[in-house]
């Protein structure tokens, strides 16, 4: 998926997301 350059906007929301989940998540164990 990252490796075609016409996806690599696409991928790198899709890291954005999953970092932003990830906070979100450490955020409400607290």
């Amino acid at each position: 998926m990252c490796g075609n350059v016409g996806q690599t906007n696409n991928c790198a929301f899709i890291l954005v997301l999953f970092i932003l989940l990830v906070l979100v998540g450490c955020a409400c164990c607290r």
